[in-house]
């Protein structure tokens, strides 16, 4: 009995290694988990045009956008493991969605299997220049004296910009009042207009308005200060010590696919990394390549996972 399982276990890793050599024969399908436009659709892009060259075959994507991306990666979760259905995945989808939604319905930790870290990409928090305050320290000041009064914009519930200002409020030890919106265009001019007085940005979103002086830039939500934003403190620099929140974008695809399919899509993710054009549009998010192993956002995953679900926990967001 042991001599046939280890037979079978044999022609399994033949198997795969077979279809790998071979791997792709037909054109691969690659879900963004958001409608055109933003961050996510912009790097899926970009990427399946220089990974397609790469394997030899057509990457065609497909936006699935609703249910802060949890209806995409439910998808890529009962998709077929042979390698022909990916998916892009960012910090809601796999930090953020599966505590705040409890039939979200995957686990980021078991139902993928990484490929590998895209980039990761900070933010600005911005104000209305009515708001008096130039500072995080100045911020932080005011919402102490004046708790609720301050009303930030976000994304809609369970974005990447409400949960960097829940994080933001916990961490400083302030309350603000949450407006969601259906995206951060809607809620930028609502902030334009006076009507909410800050918002986390993302760097395409704010800089034109910041340059031009309708709003006023605080700080930057990296680890390091922002190449677009050098001038800005981050949050830690700034005042809050220990803060960093960043949209961290990956590609993942079901659990099961075989380890040197992975490893294929895994190196010709990483040469798409290493091109000019992909690289300067990564830079025109505001963000950095994160070239890595599967491994590497393996670790990535349950990092994000366990920073961010602790967050929505302890501040009873989990959607009843």
């Amino acid at each position: 009995m042991r001599l046939v399982l280890l037979a079978i276990a044999v022609a399994a890793v033949l198997g795969s290694g077979a279809a790998a050599q071979d791997y792709p024969t037909r054109p691969i399908m690659l879900i963004i988990p958001t409608a055109p436009g933003g961050g996510n659709d912009v790097l899926g892009r970009v990427l399946a045009d220089k990974m397609s060259h790469t394997l030899g075959q057509q990457i065609v994507p497909e936006n699935r956008g609703g249910a802060a991306g949890t209806l995409a990666m439910r998808a890529i979760a009962k998709s077929s493991p042979d390698g022909y259905t990916i998916a892009v995945a960012n910090s809601g989808t796999i930090g953020m969605a599966p505590t705040l939604y409890p039939n979200a319905g995957y686990d980021p930790r078991k139902d993928f299997a990484p490929i590998g870290l895209i980039a990761a990409s900070t933010v600005v928090l911005v104000v209305h220049p009515s708001v008096p305050v130039r500072s995080v320290q100045d911020l932080i000041a005011f919402a102490k004296s004046n708790p609720g009064k301050l009303t930030f914009g976000s994304g809609g519930a369970g974005s990447a910009s409400h949960l960097f200002a829940e994080l933001f409020a916990s961490m400083a030890g302030i309350k603000l009042t949450h407006v969601p919106f259906r995206g951060l265009g809607p809620a930028t001019n609502d902030l334009l207009g006076g009507h909410i007085s800050m918002i986390f940005s993302s760097v395409p979103t704010a800089i034109g308005n910041v340059r031009a002086g309708n709003l006023r830039a605080l700080a930057t939500t990296g680890a390091a200060r922002s190449k677009v934003f050098p001038e800005l403190p981050t949050i830690a620099e700034a005042g809050l010590p220990g803060y960093e929140a960043a949209q961290r974008y990956g590609l993942l695809a079901p659990a099961g696919t075989p380890r040197p399919i992975v490893a294929r899509l895994n190196a010709a993710l990483r040469q798409g990394l290493e091109s000019e054009e992909v690289r300067a549009r990564i830079a025109d998010e505001g963000a950095d390549p994160a070239p890595g192993t599967p491994e590497d956002y393996a670790r990535d995953i349950d990092i994000e996972d366990t920073k961010w679900g602790k967050l929505i926990r302890d501040a009873d967001l989990v959607q009843k």
